[in-house]
């Protein structure tokens, strides 16, 4: 059974008497366990369209399901209800609070869901642990790196188990290969069977993931579908000394 299944969504927007139709038509099934990406240009519909995923907003028509549950017409309280529960998110701008600390940063999604101090604690580290931040733990954003922002940005993501990690141009404000590290470790994570999607303008982020699927004018203009296409490249490391002496 898909996780997420949607079915002729469609989203519009008013403004100053002006229709304006973001998504026009989606029909789209994702697997548990998939790593995709959502490319597409300015304007194309692909924010739209990862913000109805990940339960930000609602379509104007159309049927999305998560999980088995219909949610298409949920209430903003029970769409909240599902993001902290199922759904991690990612930014650009990391998106960290800058008067707590790391684990504070961390802590935050458990907030919500109600867990005791020493709970949030105990899986705040756990967290870090898996992005190899603990020993930031006590530090601000402030005294981080771009890398170690986005490191932190994603154990939060991965504080409450959630079945879907959604990252939004997660590599815009790092160098090439502090990108390429973060990139990897959203790898590793679909690879541990989370699903993984990640929405971006950039065709060279986009080619790391087995599936992609092209958004234009709010419609699915194409799709690299694994099953239909063959495996994707997978990261590779080469070392220095390798690619000098390759030919």
């Amino acid at each position: 059974m898909a996780l997420l299944e949607l079915r002729d969504i469609h989203k519009t927007y008013h403004l100053g008497g002006e229709t304006i139709r973001a998504l026009d038509g989606v029909t789209l099934d994702i697997d548990p366990g998939e790593f995709i990406s959502i490319i597409g240009p300015s304007g194309s519909g692909k924010s739209t369209l990862m913000h109805i995923l990940g339960c930000l907003d609602s379509p104007t028509s159309g049927t999305l399901k998560l999980d088995g549950t219909m949610i298409h017409d949920a209430s903003a309280r029970q769409l909240a209800t599902i993001r902290n529960k199922k759904i991690g998110f990612v930014f650009q701008f990391f998106n960290l609070l800058p008067k707590l600390t790391v684990r504070q940063n961390v802590e935050l999604p458990m907030v919500y869901s109600g867990a005791s101090n020493k709970e949030r604690r105990e899986r705040a580290m756990d967290a870090l642990r898996l992005v190899n931040m603990e020993d930031r733990s006590k530090h601000r954003p402030s005294q981080l790196s771009g890398g170690q922002q986005q490191r932190t940005a994603i154990a939060r993501a991965l504080v409450n188990d959630p079945r879907i990690i959604f990252a939004d141009e997660p590599t815009g404000n790092l160098d090439s290969n502090t990108g390429e590290m973060i990139l990897q470790m959203f790898d590793k994570l679909q690879q541990e069977g989370r699903t993984v999607m990640l929405v971006t303008h950039d065709p060279e982020i986009a080619a790391v993931t087995p599936r992609r699927i092209e958004i234009r004018d709010g419609k699915i203009a194409n799709e690299i579908d694994p099953k239909l296409a063959g495996d994707a490249p997978r990261f590779e490391q080469v070392s220095s000394r390798e690619a000098e002496t390759t030919p």
